[in-house]
């Protein structure tokens, strides 16, 4: 078969290329004038439209901001465009993106975020999904060579290569990294990564391009793994509007690249081949200026997006149902957990488990996935030790319909993964406006309480992880708990990170025989009381439960199961029949969610006046956990610290 491009073919991208131009053209005209506050151009690249005319509607594109001419020839309008650019509320992102992020769900064009290299861990995740399910789908990401040097872009050709993934990584080099020439620091060009699937090209030239992306989609359809694609081309214009490359590049430098204006080589090859005259190709440049003219003016006059910041930050609320989970004698969390796990896979192909040491014979280093690898050799897998890499593919994974249950070892192992915590898997659905989500549940067991786990196996930081908009936070203290919240999240709409506290997760707990539905956000009063009420949840539940023992007070005892959601509600009541507050909780002092919540009580009038007198906290030191036992304790909360705040509120 002739995959070529013909005459036809060539005068259409010729077309696409230069409707690209005129786009960046006007939005440059359009900023001077007031309209609009950010430009980025993908002046020099139009070349990689040829990208998109070589995948089919079901493959997934992963672009970045310089690909305005890959999204129209995907079939994103210039009319789209104009509403981006001016943040009209049509746009893919309601006015919430910049110009450039371009993201459209029915035409698989993944949202672009900021942070470079973002999109390269969810690419070879969609791309996974691919070959779980057993398609000839192909993924492709594209990220400018100074992204190249983001850890991230490293993790993920090292998974595609692993498992042989449908992907092809396209690196659109033009040597510069805003002002910085990338040539010392390009991983290819200085030898530091291996050239296993690297496929240098000329991207200047199309027929070239695109016999190249061609063999590398086919190569990819056929299962024979990725392609690194090293597109050599120019940027033809400032970084973006806020910058002046005339301030650091040498003007005979562009000069040279001007001289290699893709869509000026590609008209005068046309005219001298007779394929085109120059007076068609006027009046086709005339009639593509119209075109943008008339996009954008209509642009203008679009609705601007209401201020409502709230919207999309979650989906629809799914109805909690009851776990399956039953255990006729008492059981431990892990217990739960584990068949809860079970129960998913079972139920559901889509459901995929995957993280550090979880397959068997180990099953995670706490047992939390025994046994499940036996059962489920097709939906159980061990993750390298790349934080970022089990979130990221987690992104890709949700993208293409999977439901990943991922885990985290220990929850002082996230930070390798925060970048795509707060870039993707948190942010995804509020900034395509409901378009794309991303449900998942992240496993990791947390906290200190438990000798000799030192600063990285001991941290709580449950504060960090309620500050991510758009990510439930639940933390259970019992084995029904556990398994009813872990369901009710399996079975949600979007990201739960799901926090097990290690010093009790292996305490026997009762279940009933008829569990009811425990919804996200909803806290339990564990014990009844007169006097005060006192607010913990997860390790701190024994410390508070001993307290009120040693206290000798009439206390009520509320646990809030999910600190993101927060049940302010049932602590107000409790709060009217009490008086008195007290906040228990293992993460730092300082911006922790007993802060939040002194606040929310006292902030607000009606339950300002129910308090008689000041509410205290209990939490750790503003520290860290030291290795030492003795070092341990001396920061967390203790029995006495919290008897003592007891009793201050009595005063």
């Amino acid at each position: 078969m002739d995959n070529s491009l013909s005459s036809l073919d060539l005068r259409a991208l010729l077309r696409l290329m230069f409707l690209s131009r005129e786009g960046d053209r006007r939005e440059g005209i359009l900023l001077r004038q007031g309209k609009g506050w950010f430009q980025v151009s993908g002046t020099g690249h139009e070349t990689l439209g040829v990208v998109s005319l070589c995948l089919r509607p079901d493959d997934y594109l992963f672009p970045y901001y310089r690909d305005r001419a890959v999204a129209l020839a995907r079939g994103v309008t210039t009319a789209e465009l104009a509403s981006a650019y001016l943040a009209k509320a049509s746009s893919s992102s309601g006015g919430r993106q910049m110009p450039g992020h371009y993201s459209d769900r029915s035409k698989n064009i993944f949202s672009v975020a900021t942070p470079t290299a973002a999109q390269c861990l969810p690419a070879a995740g969609a791309a996974w999904g691919f070959k779980l399910a057993g398609t000839d789908q192909v993924a492709v990401v594209m990220v400018g060579d100074a992204a190249t040097r983001q850890g991230e872009f490293y993790e993920a050709i090292a998974f595609a290569l692993q498992e042989s993934l449908p992907v092809v990584f396209i690196i659109e080099d033009n040597r510069y990294g805003i002002s910085t020439p990338t040539d010392k620091f390009f991983p290819f060009r200085i030898g530091a990564l291996g050239e296993k699937a690297l496929v240098r090209v000329n991207a200047r030239d199309p027929e070239l391009l695109h016999e190249t992306m061609q063999a590398s989609i086919a190569k990819a359809r056929a299962g024979e793994g990725p392609t690194v694609l090293w597109c050599e081309l120019d940027r033809l214009c400032s970084h973006t509007s806020s910058d002046d490359q005339r301030l650091y590049r040498d003007a005979d430098e562009l000069a040279i690249e001007a001289a290699q204006d893709p869509i000026a080589l590609l008209a005068q090859k046309l005219i001298a081949e007779g394929k085109l005259t120059e007076a068609q190709w006027e009046t086709e440049q005339a009639e593509i200026v119209a075109e943008v003219d008339t996009a954008y003016r209509a642009a203008e006059q679009e609705p601007d997006p209401r201020p409502e910041p709230m919207t999309h930050l979650f989906g629809p609320e799914s109805a909690p149902v009851s776990s399956p989970f039953r255990s006729a004698e008492p059981t431990t969390m892990v217990a739960a957990v584990n068949e809860t796990l079970k129960h998913a896979l079972a139920q559901n192909e889509k459901v995929i488990l995957f993280g550090e040491d979880i397959e068997d014979p180990k099953g995670g280093v706490f047992g939390l996935t025994k046994g499940l690898t036996v059962a489920f050799p097709q939906q159980v897998f061990n993750a390298p030790l790349a934080e970022a890499t089990i979130l990221g593919t987690a992104v890709g994974l949700a993208a293409t319909g999977y439901m990943p249950l991922f885990e985290i070892q220990f929850t002082d192992f996230l930070p390798p993964a925060f970048n795509q915590l707060l870039t993707n898997v948190a942010n995804l659905r509020w900034r395509t406006c409901g378009d794309w989500s991303c449900p998942m549940v992240i496993l990791s067991p947390y906290g200190a309480y438990l000798p000799g786990g030192s600063i990285w196996h001991s941290e709580s930081n449950e504060g960090i992880w309620a500050h991510v908009h758009g990510l439930h936070v639940v933390i259970p203290s019992t084995p029904e708990d556990a398994a009813g919240l872990l369901w009710t999240a399996i079975h949600g709409n979007d990201p739960t990170l799901f926090l097990l506290p290690k010093h009790i997760f292996r305490k026997r707990g009762q279940v009933s025989e008829s569990p009811a539905p425990i919804p996200l956000g909803k806290a339990v009063i564990r014990k009844p009381g007169k006097e005060i009420t006192l607010v913990t949840f997860g390790n701190c539940i024994e410390v508070a439960e001993e307290a009120i023992e040693q206290s000798g007070l009439s206390v009520e005892l509320i646990d809030l199961r999910s600190i993101a959601p927060l049940d302010y509600e049932t602590i107000a009541e409790s709060l009217s029949r009490t008086g008195r507050l007290v906040v228990v909780h293992e993460d730092a002092r300082t911006t922790g969610i007993g802060q939040a919540i002194i606040t929310e009580m006292t902030a607000c009038p009606e339950r300002f006046q129910l308090l008689y007198s000041a509410p205290q906290l209990v939490a750790r030191q503003d520290t860290y956990i030291g290795f030492n036992p003795i070092l341990e304790y001396a920061a967390l909360p203790s029995v006495s610290q919290v008897v003592e705040a007891l009793r201050r509120v009595m005063e």
